[in-house]
């Protein structure tokens, strides 16, 4: 995706360098001077329209077009909210990403402008040429004729060189004011940083210190999602993909013509199985930088005319309709809950979901098994009683509640699972997504007891002809979410047939949010543990 918004660097350039020299009335130069004017011609590109797919041959035919098939006259937009570069390019960018309706543009209130947001300024369409035209250019012409004065016969060299030196003049200005705004921008955000670093975060009501650190922690998170190699590894998870492709594409009388909100899109594969499915109108909402490759991703299979993309935290922006039929997401993180972004799902729900709609997975478990492996206890904490002969014992402290995410061998299970809980998506409230929960291990094997195993399960069932579930058990085809161990400081014996009781206790790290604390009561063993 192009993402220079730069009017020099998109073709400008290129065309005040291949600008014919004035002809001093030489038949050669005349000749020079058609095949130039004939190169230029050749090199002219379509144009788009804002509002519908039609092709037009040039700016002008485009707003001509855009007034006389969809009542908007895009010079009148420009002058009433006096529009400078910036405004105007970002307005562009909002009527194409959001595809707006042409009617919506008339009537808006001066402040504040749906398009005002910095996101706008990214080009929705590569080297599009309603962003290399001037507002100033437009609105000097006039409203009336919608009309360019184009480069033929009837205008001289010389204006054609003077329009050109003016564009050139106006993209340095532009270039200037961006460059000082970056570094305005920049010298905020150290300020802010230097506010942060010196407040005492202690003191209690000191709730924009609190809101700046969990700012922080947000965008280091939804920065993870915008790497490519995170998402790779998710989409050739097949057991992930194809559960939710599954899901929809055998469901299809649960999409046919409905709304569907996609939660966290990242490339945008299940809005475009839900599109596929039959869905009249998919919103795909995705706060990292990743949201920009999905719009591409989207065009490039022709689904751009059912599927809304927007940059953003569900929790900071405005969806497009009041009420949405279906929510989708792939919101799971470790052990189920680590990373909290099936808040921002019931945050979605509870603000946009139709009484009669349902979220998609509708169901999750979390369960537990025991686990016997005397080997891996002892590569990770027995290790660290002689260390090239010296003592550390003491980093067993430090090591032991730090919980790890791997794959565990099934023969090294020596219990039944048991569930610990069981989560409805429509139902559950945020709250519940803290709790504590007895259980009871039902050991099969007579060994020494090392380490617990969680991992979840998930279900898509609600109104489904044809349900579809997965596993990210020890004992099913991997996925990217592996299992959680949490290894015992000090194993102890177990009997085959002994039902071993225990309780958990799951939580959100008050300093951390998305990260977890979980906490086991185990034959009066107590041990905390993170996961983060």
């Amino acid at each position: 995706m192009a993402e220079n918004t730069d009017p020099r660097e998109c073709g400008v350039d290129e065309a005040f360098e291949d600008m014919p020299e004035l002809s001093d009335g030489d038949d050669e130069d005349i000749d020079d001077e058609e095949e130039q004017w004939q190169w230029m011609e050749e090199d002219s590109q379509t144009v788009t329209c804002l509002f519908c797919d039609r092709l037009l041959s040039s700016v002008p035919a485009t707003l001509q077009h855009c007034a006389a098939e969809h009542q908007v006259n895009l010079v009148d937009v420009i002058r009433k909210h006096n529009l400078d570069d910036y405004g105007y390019i970002k307005m562009i960018n909002f009527i194409r990403s959001t595809k707006c309706d042409a009617s919506s543009l008339i009537g808006l209130p001066d402040a504040p402008l749906p398009w005002e947001s910095e996101d706008f300024l990214r080009p929705i369409l590569q080297d599009d040429p309603l962003l290399q035209t001037d507002p100033e250019e437009l609105c000097s012409i006039g409203g009336s004729t919608l009309s360019f004065c184009t480069s033929s016969g009837a205008e001289s060299h010389n204006a054609v060189l003077q329009r050109a030196q003016a564009a050139e003049e106006r993209a340095r200005q532009s270039e200037e004011a961006l460059a000082r705004a970056m570094d305005d921008l920049h010298k905020l955000k150290l300020l802010a940083q230097g506010l942060v670093l010196t407040t005492e975060t202690s003191k209690p009501g000191n709730l924009g210190t609190v809101s700046e650190l969990r700012a922080d922690e947000d965008e280091a998170y939804f920065s993870s999602y915008g790497h490519h190699s995170i998402h790779e590894e998710m989409l050739k998870d097949k057991v992930r993909t194809e559960s939710y492709r599954d899901f929809m594409y055998n469901n299809p009388d649960v999409f046919k013509d409905k709304v569907v909100l996609d939660v966290g899109c990242g490339t945008g594969i299940l809005s475009m199985f839900a599109a596929r499915s039959g869905a009249k109108k998919v919103i795909a909402v995705d706060q990292s930088e990743i949201i920009y490759q999905a719009m591409d991703i989207v065009r490039a299979n022709q689904l751009e005319d059912k599927i809304t993309l927007i940059k953003g935290r569900i929790e900071d922006i405005n969806l497009p309709v009041e009420e949405v039929d279906i929510i989708i997401s792939e919101w799971m993180g470790y052990f189920l809950l680590f990373e909290s972004m099936l808040d921002s799902v019931l945050y979605a729900r509870d603000l946009y979901l139709a009484d009669t709609g349902s979220v998609y997975p509708d169901l999750c478990n979390i369960s537990l098994a025991a686990v016997g492996d005397t080997q891996k206890h002892q590569e990770h904490i027995a290790f660290w009683d002689d260390v090239y002969g010296f003592n550390m014992s003491c980093m067993k402290k430090a090591v032991v509640p730090e919980a790890g995410v791997e794959v565990v061998n099934a023969d090294t299970l020596i219990s039944e699972p048991t569930v610990i809980q069981t989560i409805d998506c429509n139902r559950v409230c945020l709250s519940e997504l803290e709790f504590t929960s007895d259980f009871c291990l039902k050991i099969t094997n007579t060994t020494d007891f090392t380490a617990i195993v969680g991992y979840f399960d998930i279900f898509f069932d609600k109104g489904c002809s044809n349900k579809v579930m997965f596993s990210t058990g020890p004992r099913v085809t991997k996925t990217h979410w592996k299992q959680t161990v949490f290894l015992l400081e000090r194993p102890f014996p177990v009997q085959a047939g002994e039902e071993l009781p225990g309780k958990i206790t799951v939580r959100k790290n008050k300093k951390d949010p998305r990260s977890l604390l979980v906490t086991f009561e185990l034959r009066d063993r107590k041990q905390t543990y993170s996961l983060q």
